[in-house]
């Protein structure tokens, strides 16, 4: 379960710093720019502390699915960015695709 944990924390990195990465304007603001670095760094450094017991394949389904989602739903949020019905549809499949994955498949690791 522990490293499910790390696993959500390094998606939630990742998220902050990608959402830093369009604040950072083309690396020319400084704490969005360090926010990028510190926050790739921090997400990949626990996303490599997983797969000791997550296999790899499903910790990176996990990892990009739910980044997805989480970066989506921001933009939507935070810059205005649209969604149509597509988009909607395709995320919610890419989530489902999560949940299959977490609650019916023995490749899971559990």
């Amino acid at each position: 379960m522990k490293d499910w944990i790390l696993l959500f924390f390094a998606i939630l990195s990742e998220t902050l710093a990608t959402l830093a990465l369009k604040a950072s304007e083309d690396f020319t603001r400084l704490w969005p720019s360090v926010v990028v670095v510190v926050g790739y760094g921090a997400a990949f450094y626990l996303l490599s502390k997983t797969l000791k017991t997550i296999p790899v394949g499903i910790s990176y389904a996990v990892w990009s699915g739910v980044g997805i989602v989480l970066i989506t739903i921001a933009g939507w949020i935070l810059f205005d960015q649209k969604l149509d019905l597509a988009a909607v549809i395709g995320i919610a499949m890419i989530l489902g695709g999560v949940l299959v994955l977490n609650l019916f498949s023995k490749s899971a690791g559990y």
